[in-house]
């Protein structure tokens, strides 16, 4: 069954530059490198706020800023990543960098803390911010995007733009424009979400001490069959402020299979599901790990965390043998040092970059085949499923969406689409902004 709509005449309400899709990591990033070379840009965002799975999802820890180089732990997410971290730090509310596995290094940050710089520095670009703004398709013209058609509390919309940069996660803009894009592997498997949550009152030292024991525990329980917690690899991590610990720990499925975030339905059912685990965890968090006797359930995220939905199929595809290969390629943005990170059956398998520790991030990731006026950045970017396992993560994101961001606004310089920018230009004014090459690789 279906309705017919009646014919309507969409006003466009804003025109710009650069218009980016999503205010995630990637999209914020896009947005101020745009603007700060003078392109005039807009930014729309479903929610109230920026940061993405960052926020939305509550995730509160930074993957992918550093890298395992040769031994020596180093960050290699630079450029405007420094400007953001240097305003959390400012307003206390970053932590020391912690040890994954003893490879790798995460790095928690307070959650209403990141809002609000994410929020003074775009303004402080010229950013023109446009919160609870649904994007929900858009009108093409010769190959080329003209206008981005929105859901707001006011009515339908448009949103004209000369060149778009799809960040939405979702890969939203891209398929709507026609650009190739895939979802899942060979067999549709996508990787499982996760619903974060945050806990107070927690004992920080025996917490600590508590860490190493936490798998154990879980395996006792599911042998004994004192529990149906779905995931093994379950972690908590101390916030930046004295008793407040976060955890990654759910697993959400639907029917058997990982809910997938572009499936309306499912998703409903992800949220119910991942607050029946959270519950779950917390309790036996309480009963069996020393430490959490006394925690509160400080907080549940806003949203379920959506870690692989669609992604481009663009001009370069990432492959896993590239990033664990540590490549170099001929039109570098950057680099990525996250190990491949694939959130399986009732677990993660991790799988870590060797040698130099990282691996060159190629423009063409960003460039897709059909739409001459887009680009797109963060984790719909063009790669595999299992590399986009790696490229996924908040570091690498603020990497894409910086040369993202740069790229728009040098072609609007240079009168010509992002794919005949040449990758040498974009580098060469990458570096000057303190983005990360690498002692190797020319940076």
């Amino acid at each position: 069954m279906a309705i017919i709509e009646p014919e309507r005449r969409t006003p466009v309400v804003a025109e710009a530059d650069v218009v980016v899709l999503g205010g995630g990591p990637a999209g914020l990033f896009a947005a101020i490198a745009a603007a700060r070379k003078g392109a005039s840009t807009l930014l729309l965002e479903r929610y109230g706020f920026l940061g993405g799975m960052g926020t939305a999802a509550g995730v509160t820890s930074f993957c992918g800023l550093y890298a395992n180089v040769h031994g020596r732990f180093e960050r290699t997410a630079r450029g405007l990543t420094d400007e953001f971290l240097d305003r959390l730090s400012r307003m206390d509310a970053l932590n020391e960098p912690h040890s994954i596995m003893g490879q790798t290094l995460g790095q928690s940050y307070d959650n209403a803390a990141w809002k609000c710089a994410a929020d003074d520095m775009a303004i402080a670009a010229g950013v023109q911010l446009r919160f609870h703004t649904l994007a929900v398709g858009a009108t093409i013209d010769g190959g080329r995007i003209t206008h981005v058609l929105i859901e707001t509390k006011s009515g339908r919309a448009a949103i004209g733009g000369r060149v778009f940069i799809d960040c939405s996660g979702d890969a939203d803009l891209a398929f709507w424009a026609g650009a190739p894009t895939e979802k899942g592997d060979e067999h549709g498997f996508i990787a499982y979400p996760t619903m974060m949550f945050r806990m107070g009152a927690v004992d920080d030292a025996r917490a600590l001490a508590s860490k190493p024991m936490l798998r154990g525990k879980l395996e006792d329980a599911q042998r004994q069959g004192r529990t149906d917690l779905p995931r093994l690899s379950a972690s908590f991590n101390p916030q930046p402020h004295a008793g407040e610990w976060r955890s990654n720990a759910t697993q959400i499925s639907h029917e058997g299979h990982p809910v997938d975030g572009i499936a309306w339905l499912e998703l409903s059912q992800g949220e119910i599901e991942g607050r029946r685990q959270i519950r779950a965890y917390f309790d036996f968090y309480r009963s069996e790990i020393p430490g959490f006797e006394k925690a509160y359930l400080l907080d549940i995220a806003p949203q379920i965390g959506i870690r692989e939905t669609r992604r481009l199929v663009g001009r370069h595809v990432i492959h896993e043998d590239e990033i664990l290969g540590a490549a170099d390629v001929a039109d570098p943005i950057g680099v990525n040092g996250w190990p491949v990170e694939r959130h399986v059956r009732g677990d993660v398998e991790w799988k870590f970059i060797p040698g130099r520790g990282y691996h060159q991030m190629p423009y063409g990731a960003l460039l897709t085949r059909k739409v001459a006026n887009l680009l797109v950045a963060g984790r719909c970017a063009s790669a595999t499923p299992v590399a986009q396992s790696s490229i996924r993560v908040s570091g690498t994101c603020f990497v894409m969406g910086q040369a993202g961001g740069t790229a728009a606004a040098l072609s609007l310089r240079a009168e010509c689409d992002a794919i005949a920018l040449d990758p040498r230009v974009l580098a060469a004014e990458l570096a000057h902004d303190g983005v990360y090459f690498g002692d190797d690789c020319g940076g």
